[in-house]
């Protein structure tokens, strides 16, 4: 069936809109989904504040053109959807490639994450990081572990001194001037 003019105008401007509202896309390949696999799946992602869409691939082209974003040459190749979000980027590329561990049919192609181009290995190594809350945590460790470290030396050098003094004021005899 052939989508009216109209019609293309109209998906065009949507993908646009997803290009703008999102700073990173991924794209898939999801040939063989059910309707059902492919509501949990967008049910997952948009539970951690993304998007999943299936898209037209001449009109998805278009519209990352007229929006500047650049795009991988083959990606727009057979069946495509796209994965999009702003803030966690690992935790979609980690439900994607979930997916297409458990599922042959589905496949992560590229990425486009803050405009630059990914490949789909780029995207498997990005899905095992940890999550934002465990590199935070992570990062916060460093940062702190040698400000405690000082706090450790420094403290344990004033017991040494404050030891010494009083190991001073103890062997002197009775009546001695301090």
């Amino acid at each position: 069936m052939a989508i009216s003019k109209k019609r293309k105008e109209e998906l065009v401007s949507q993908y646009r809109e997803i290009l703008e509202r999102n700073t990173s896309i991924l794209l898939a390949e999801y040939s063989g989904l059910t309707v059902k696999e492919t509501e949990i799946l967008r049910a997952k992602i948009r539970e951690m504040g993304g998007e999943f869409f299936v898209v037209k691939n001449s009109l998805a082209k278009r519209a990352f053109e007229e929006s500047g974003w650049a795009h991988p040459e083959n990606a727009f190749e057979g069946p495509t959807a796209i994965g999009a979000a702003s803030e966690d980027i690992p935790g979609l590329a980690k439900i994607l490639v979930d997916l297409s561990k458990e599922k042959e049919v589905f496949r992560v192609k590229a990425g486009i994450i803050d405009g630059e181009l990914f490949d789909a290995a780029q995207i498997r190594s990005l899905a095992e990081l940890p999550p934002m809350p465990a590199l935070q945590a992570q990062l916060l460790g460093v940062l702190n572990m040698p400000g405690s470290q000082l706090a450790r030396v420094l403290a344990g050098s004033m017991r040494q001194v404050v030891n010494v003094l009083q190991a001073y004021i103890d062997a002197k005899p009775e009546g001695a001037a301090a």
